[in-house]
This record gives C-alpha cells, structure tokens and sequence, in this order.
C-alpha cells in the first residue's frame, strides 16, 4: 500500500506496540502530529509544558515497564530542548525512542528557521542516531531505532526526518516488530568455569548489584545465585529493587552515601561479585583502594565496561539473567556463617540513623514507606532527597526506583513519574523532590492537571540547594554561595493554581495524613514538606577518600 511519511511513522509506531507518546508540537512535525490526530484512540499523546518533560516522561515510561519510551519535537529548539533527557536515558541504559522533525531537504545547511543538525548534537549521547531524507529508507529506519534501543545494553535512539519526507508518498509493507535475543554471544565456558573457581575458594565473599540486574529482570536468578553462594549483598543507587531491601543479607547501598556496613564490607572481602554495575565514581571513591583486599568478578553485558574503571580477576560478558541461570544450574552451596556473622556484628554496630526530634527527610520517606507498604513506584530528583530515599525505602522489586542516576538529572523527577503511571497506572507513583529539583520542572503539574495523572509531589523544602549547601557545609568553610532559596514562593497556591491539589507539611504528625490523602484523592497532589536547612545526607564519603573511610555526623563530633 502507497503511504506518506507521516502515516508510515504511526504506522511503524503501532507496529511496536507503542501506545503512548508524550511531546510538544511545532511547524517541522505538523504533517506527523496531523496524522496523530487521526489514530488518538489507539495512540495516546501527552502534551507536556516543554519538551524536556516529554523526554523524561518516556523515560520514567521505559524504566517502569521495560519497554521503549517515545517521545516527540519539532525542529530547532524543540529537538534541543530534549537534548538533556536524552542525555539522562543514555547514562542509565534507558530504551527511549526520540522522533523529531527537521526543515526540508533543499533548507538542510543554509541556518534555515528553526534548523538544527540535532543527529549531531546528540551523537555523543545516544545510542545511536539517524536522519531520515529518504520515505522509502524511513520504515526500516524506525524498526532499526526500536530493535537498537532495546538489543544487548539498552539506551536512547534518536530519529530525525525530515519534513518533506513526512510528506512524501512510498510503498508500505507492514512487518512485525524485529525480535530482540538476550545477548550470550560472548558467555565463555572457561568464564564460567574461572568464576565458580573463585566462588569456591572464597571465604569472605560480597556480591555487588547495579542496574543492569533490574534491565535484565534477573531478580529470580539474583536471589537463587546469593543464597547459594551465600553472601552478603549490596546494591548500587541503579541497582534498587534487584535484591529485596528486606532480606537479612541486604546490606544497603555502597558508595558516597552508602551504609558503613556496604562499604566496611566491601573493603574487607575476598571476593567481590560484581553484576551489573559499571563502577561509577560515586561507587567506588578512590578506585586505587576500592576493594583493596578482594579479587573482582565483573559480569555485564557491555564488553566496554570490562576493565574501564575497575580490573577484574574474572568476568563474564551477557545479558545478566542468562549468565546467572548457567552459574546457578553449576554452582555448589556455600557456607559462610562466620563471615556473614562478621557482617550482622557490623549491621548492629552501624545503623542508618537521624534525627527522630523533628520533622526530616528521612522520616518523610519512612512515613512514604510505611503509608504505601513498599509497594509504590518511588521517583526522584538529584540531590539529599534523592540519597534520602535510597537509604529509607526498601525497594523489594525492579523498576519501582526511578532516579537519574548517572548524569544526576535536576527536574527528572516529575517527568518521569507522570511517564512511570501512564506506563502502569495500578501502582501509586510518588516523586520525592527537592525544592530546587521542583523549580526545575513544576510547569509539568499543569500537563498533570490537565489529564489527571494522579501523580504525588512530595517536596523536600528546605529553602536551599540542600546537596550542594551540604558541601559547602563541610568543604567550603560554610560560604553558602547561591544556594539559599529563600524567596516568597508558595507551592502549596503554586500546585492549586496549575489545577493540582496542594498540602502543606509542617510537622511530623501531619505526613501520614497528607500521604494517604494524597493517595485517595486520586489527583495529582503536591505535598510541600517543610524541613530544617542544615539537614545533612550520612553516612558521607568525601570526593577522593576511599569508601572505607565513610563518616556520619557521630565522626564528625569525635
């Protein structure tokens, strides 16, 4: 059948089951949204208040359900002003599919209105990228951008097409939608073998989680494979919800912010079984003593992270499940009872604690808990509310941690939550902000209101950029450049104007209300939680040290 541009995108959309998009209009992608118009019951659309809301948004759609996230711009400022979300897809191994329109073919290089070489800009931050100038190149181009975002470690494509090919008329042939394998291509029997050699010989074993676990769904495989083995657990801030936070042999995060347990453990092992993680700075602190005693086992499925940050005695390359179901089907049961005795004496010694007196993130997020019986989606900006909400929420299953990991994205949050529940819309879906990550993105409450996206804002307020007033705190001898927010700014008439539900928190009997209020209205909610201004993220890892020696407020007195 003969089709033009335009149909053929929505065509090839429907192809890939593709039933939202989130995007913003403008003249090089009419002819596209035109034909939007016309399949709206089978494709929903969610205009955002700007185009950064619609990348984030199919990013929190992809991380939620697994599936591609898709979103839309025109040319110019349109298509750059994705740029950022893009960015944050690729850093975390995110699917998302970026469709944006550019001038015609003869307007291509001469600084025509709104023209941008989008395929350049974003080249260093997608996963792969194309421009579209041919309609009879378009549909293979399109089922190529899905197959590449999704295939071995996933991450953002981005599309740009021109708009005279949107307009221009070519044969279409359907196709179903190309399969994607689980990569096992480079899964080496004699990786095997040396992996389980090490097992064998280890007597102060740790296994250390990151995201790939949660693309990989490997949450079965990962429980079986640490009960054999019969070690304790961490995760990375990527990795929450591979391994249940509430298992007697999960000891918290690891890094700049993780548990003193994580890190003393890690620094103390044998053998370190990495899987899934790429060993970020904000991990692995000075990488020159990370895990000084231990020989490393790393296994991922991107060979690139082989030996990047971290040398590894042993690895194995694969998609995460497929690796652990081949371990687990060889893999001997371990008994580590003195070193996992070691461990809990270190859990005793080590607590995550705060300040019980007043009205804190930490409780905030414990009261989320507790209200949403960990079954909710958690989201998150960057900053102290962020780390908050990794150390207090016990993530139990996958994809319910939605952060900005990586790139450290502020104004993800809102976004993304709105993209998370139109993804899965029987979950609760709370985005835990803080009041300068909700500056960033609040115009997003108004595309909330206007379709009723029951999403919850809870704000961390505490009239500061709370991360970086931290470090200066610390570091910068308490000069508190730029980072006071002391304004008259009112998020609770902020929230009620853009057509949202707004409460205002003040002290810690009134969280619990405000929560299960939230949740039953059935509207998005912007809860304005009011805290002290030197609240302070602990335990810490200054930048450089090695995670060893992590401190918390107890430390700092001493």
């Amino acid at each position: 059948m003969k089709l033009n541009g335009s149909e053929i995108v929505i065509k090839c959309l429907k192809e890939q089951g593709v039933d939202t998009v989130f995007g913003y209009p403008g003249g090089a992608i009419l002819n596209i949204y035109d034909e939007l118009y016309k399949h709206s019951n089978e494709i929903r659309h969610i205009l955002t208040s700007h185009e950064q809301g619609a990348s984030h948004a199919a990013d929190g759609y992809a991380r939620a359900t697994g599936k591609v996230g898709v979103c839309l711009a025109t040319s110019g400022p349109g298509a750059t002003n994705l740029v950022t979300g893009i960015a944050t897809a690729m850093m975390d191994s995110v699917p998302v599919v970026a469709i944006t329109a550019n001038v015609t073919v003869p307007l291509l290089g001469r600084d025509s209105f709104q023209e941008i070489d989008i395929a350049g800009v974003t080249m260093p931050i997608t996963k792969h990228n194309f421009i579209v100038k041919d309609v009879t190149q378009l549909a293979s181009t399109i089922r190529r951008a899905f197959y590449i975002a999704q295939e071995g470690r996933p991450g953002p494509v981005l599309v740009d097409i021109t708009k005279d090919v949107t307009a221009a008329v070519t044969e279409y042939e359907p196709e179903k939608p190309w399969p994607v394998e689980r990569s096992t291509e480079y899964i080496k029997e004699k990786d095997v073998d040396q992996v389980l050699e090490m097992i064998n010989h280890s007597e102060r074993p740790f296994v250390l989680v990151g995201g790939g676990a949660v693309i990989s769904d490997a949450s079965e495989e990962l429980m079986e494979f640490v009960k054999k083995v019969h070690a304790p657990v961490t995760d990375t801030l990527m990795g929450k919800g591979a391994f249940d936070g509430n298992d007697e042999l999960y000891c918290g995060m690891i890094g700049m912010h993780g548990t003193k347990v994580a890190n003393l453990g890690v620094t103390e092992c044998d053998l370190l079984i990495t899987i899934g993680a790429r060993f970020s700075d904000r991990v692995t602190g000075n990488t020159a003593k990370f895990a000084k005693n231990a020989k490393v086992i790393h296994i991922d499925v991107d060979p690139a992270e082989i030996n990047k940050n971290v040398h590894a005695d042993a690895y194995i390359i694969g998609d995460i499940k497929e690796v652990l179901k081949r371990l687990n089907t060889r893999i001997e049961d371990h008994n580590h009872d003195g070193w996992l005795a070691h461990v809990h004496e270190l859990k005793e010694k080590y607590p995550l604690k705060y300040n019980h007196d007043a009205l804190t993130g930490p409780y905030v997020v414990e009261e989320i808990y507790k209200v949403t019986k960990g079954d909710a989606i958690i989201v998150t900006d960057v900053g102290q509310h962020q780390m908050w909400a990794a150390q207090y929420y016990k993530y139990k299953e996958p994809h319910t941690l939605l952060t900005s990991g990586g790139l450290g994205t502020m104004g993800y949050g809102l976004g993304a939550a709105m993209g998370a529940k139109m993804g899965r819309p029987e979950k609760t879906v709370i985005n835990i902000a803080g009041d300068g990550c909700f500056r960033m993105n609040m115009n997003e409450v108004a595309t909330a209101a206007r379709y009723n996206i029951p999403v919850i804002e809870v704000v961390i307020n505490n009239h500061v950029l709370g991360m970086v007033r931290q470090w200066q705190t610390l570091f910068y001898g308490e000069r508190y450049s730029s980072t006071v927010l002391q304004d008259c700014v009112d998020f609770v008439k902020v929230a009620e104007a853009m057509g949202a539900v707004g409460i205002r928190v003040t002290k810690k009997e009134e969280v619990a209300p405000a929560l299960e209020k939230a949740i039953s209205l059935g509207r998005p909610v912007v809860i304005d939680c009011q805290i002290d201004q030197d609240d302070k993220v602990f335990p810490m890892v200054a930048a450089g040290a090695a995670i060893e020696e992590v401190f918390d407020q107890d430390d700092l007195k001493k």
